[in-house]
C-alpha cells in the first residue's frame, strides 16, 4: 500500500507550518505540581526549544500485562498550564510523531494555543519508542530498482525474493514485538497516554492512518473520547488489501490532474500542450530510464516513486515537472538529487508491520498477480508500484489479527476533514466513515492534497477545526470548502 504521508513530510508542510514559535519558560512547560504525571525532560537526539520528552512503560501485550513491558516516548509543547491536551498522530502507519507537536501547536491561533498543550509520540515499534528492527531490511535500497512492472519472469522472481527476505528478517529479528504491532494495541497505548497526562478524555488530531487509530480508540473507549479531528479519513471497513487497489485508481486520477496542470504550463516545461501529450512524454521518459538509468541510479521505478510522492501535494508539482523537463533537455542533476533523497528513506518496516499484521492478506501470489494486472489496466503508473510496496505481507510470518470493528458501538460526534481528490485516502472512504459516525460532520475541500487542517492555510478548513477544538461546536450540516489556487509554474 502506498504509504500515507505523515504531517512532517514534504515541502507543503514546511511552507504551511513555518511559523515563529513562542514559548513560556521551560519550567512552566513541564510543571507537574502533583508529581504523578510524566517526567518531562530532554528529547532523544535533541528537540526544538520548548519541546520536552518523557517515557511511558506500557504492556507489550495488553491482553497479558504480565508478559513484560515496552517503552513509548512522548513529546510535549505548549504553555504549560493549558486546561486541555491535544494528542496528535501524523499517520503512517508507523510514522514518527516526535516533532509533530511543535508543528501543530505553532500553527494554532493564540486563543486555541492558550487552551491546549500538544502531545505527540512515537508509536510502539517506532523511532525513540521500543523499535522494530529488521536487519538489512532497514538499510537503504539499491538504486536503480527493477522496473515496477516486471518485464520478465526473472524480474518478478527477483522482486518476490526481496519481499520474502523483508518478511523473514522482520519475523526473525522482531519475533517478540511483531505480534503486538497492531492498531488495537496502539489505541490501548493511547488510553494509557491519556491517563498519564491526567485527562478524563482524549482530545485527538489524527491524519490519514491516524484517523483509523483515533476511531479505533473511540470504539474501544467511547466514554473517554473527547474532541476528535480526523483529517484525510481512512475507510472504516476496507481491509488494507482492498484499500491498496482503490488507492491505485485514485493516484491515477490525481496523476492525470498533474499532467493537465503541466500542459497548462507547456511554455515552461515543454512536456506537451494537453494532458494526453504530457502523459506520452512522461511514459517516453519512463521507458528511456528503464532502458538506460540516468547516472546508473535513476530508472523507471525511481521516476514512478517521484510521481507518487508529488501527488500528495500540488506544491511539489513545479519541482517535479521542472526536474523531468531538465532531464529531457540533457541535465539530469536535479533528477539524480531527488533519487538520492529517495534512497535515504530505506524500507519502512514499521509501516509494513502494522499493515501486514492488522488484517489478513492473500498468501497465494497468483491472487496478487491477477489483481495487480487487472488494476494496471486503469492505473498503469501505480498498480505494480503499490503491489511491490505491500508484497512482504504475502509472506508475513505473524498471523494477522482481527481489527476492531469501527463503529460497532455508538460513538461521540467528530469533525471529519477531507480533500475531494485525495489520492492516498479516496473520498469514498471518508463518506463511509461519515455513515458510521452518524452524529459527526464531514467537511470536503475542493482539493487533491492529502492533509488539510494546518497544511493548506485554508481559512475555511482551519476555522472549522479551530472552532471545534475551542468550543466542541460542529458545523450544522456536512459542508464544503473551496480549495487553494493551483501552484505557479
Amino acid at each position: 500500500m502506498i504509504r500515507t504521508r505523515s504531517l512532517g513530510a514534504g515541502a507543503a508542510v514546511a511552507a504551511a507550518l513555518a511559523l515563529t514559535l513562542t514559548h513560556v519558560p521551560a519550567a512552566a512547560a513541564v510543571d507537574d505540581p502533583a508529581g504523578d504525571g510524566p517526567e518531562w525532560g530532554e528529547c532523544p537526539g535533541g528537540a526544538e526549544r520548548g519541546v520536552y520528552c518523557a517515557t511511558l512503560e506500557v504492556p507489550l501485550d495488553h491482553d497479558d500485562p504480565d508478559a513484560g513491558t515496552i517503552e513509548l516516548t512522548l513529546s510535549i509543547t505548549g504553555r504549560g498550564d493549558a486546561p486541555r491536551t491535544l494528542v496528535v498522530n501524523p499517520g503512517g502507519p508507523g510514522a514518527r510523531g516526535i516533532g509533530t507537536e511543535r508543528q501543530v501547536w505553532s500553527s494554532l491561533p493564540p486563543e486555541v494555543a492558550d487552551v491546549y498543550n500538544v502531545v505527540s509520540f512515537d508509536p510502539r515499534g517506532v523511532g525513540a519508542s521500543t523499535p522494530l528492527t529488521c536487519g538489512e531490511s532497514d538499510t537503504e535500497p539499491e538504486r536503480p530498482a527493477l522496473p515496477h512492472q516486471p518485464g520478465t519472469a526473472e524480474q518478478e522472481a527477483e522482486r518476490l525474493d526481496a519481499a520474502r527476505r523483508v518478511a523473514q528478517a522482520c519475523g526473525a529479528e522482531g519475533a517478540e514485538l511483531l505480534p503486538h504491532l497492531t492498531t488495537e494495541n496502539a489505541a490501548r497505548d493511547l488510553d494509557l497516554i491519556r491517563a498519564e497526562l491526567g485527562r478524563d478524555q482524549l482530545d485527538f488530531l489524527g491524519y490519514s492512518y491516524g484517523t483509523r487509530l483515533g476511531t479505533t480508540y473511540a470504539t474501544l473507549f467511547p466514554e473517554r473520547t473527547g474532541r476528535m479531528v480526523l483529517d484525510s479519513v481512512r475507510d472504516p471497513w476496507d481491509s488494507s488489501w482492498e484499500v491498496q487497489f482503490k488507492q491505485n485508481d485514485a493516484f491515477q486520477r490525481r496523476a492525470e490532474q498533474f499532467f493537465a496542470w503541466a500542459a497548462e504550463h507547456d511554455e515552461t516545461y515543454g512536456l506537451g500542450t494537453d494532458a494526453a501529450a504530457v502523459a506520452a512524454s512522461w511514459d517516453a521518459t519512463r521507458e528511456e530510464l528503464a532502458a538506460a538509468p540516468a547516472g546508473e541510479r535513476a530508472g523507471s521505478a525511481e521516476l514512478d516513486d517521484m510521481l507518487a510522492s508529488a501527488l500528495y501535494s500540488d506544491v511539489s508539482w513545479p519541482q517535479l515537472a521542472g526536474t523531468v523537463a531538465a532531464h529531457r533537455a540533457g541535465d539530469s542533476g536535479r533528477l539524480l538529487s531527488a533519487v538520492d533523497q529517495l534512497a535515504e528513506q530505506g524500507v519502512p518496516t514499521a509501516l509494513l508491520a502494522y499493515t501486514c499484521t492488522d488484517d489478513a492478506w492473500p498468501t497465494d501470489w497468483e491472487t496478487w498477480r491477477e489483481a495487480t494486472e487487472a488494476s494496471a489496466e486503469d492505473a498503469p503508473h501505480f498498480a505494480w508500484l503499490n503491489t511491490w510496496y505491500s508484497a512482504p505481507c504475502a509472506f508475513w510470518e505473524q498471523p494477522a489479527g482481527e481489527p476492531v470493528e469501527i463503529g460497532s458501538v455508538a460513538l461521540p460526534p467528530m469533525l471529519l476533514l477531507h480533500a475531494a481528490d485525495d489520492p492516498a485516502t479516496p473520498l469514498a472512504g471518508a463518506e463511509r466513515m461519515r455513515e458510521v459516525l452518524t452524529d459527526s460532520r464531514l467537511v470536503v475541500v475542493d482539493s487533491g492534497n492529502h492533509g488539510q487542517f494546518l497544511y493548506e492555510r485554508n481559512d475555511c478548513v482551519d476555522d472549522h477545526g479551530f472552532r471545534y477544538l475551542l468550543t466542541g461546536e460542529l458545523p450544522e450540516a456536512d459542508t464544503t470548502c473551496e480549495g487553494g489556487e493551483p501552484p505557479t509554474a
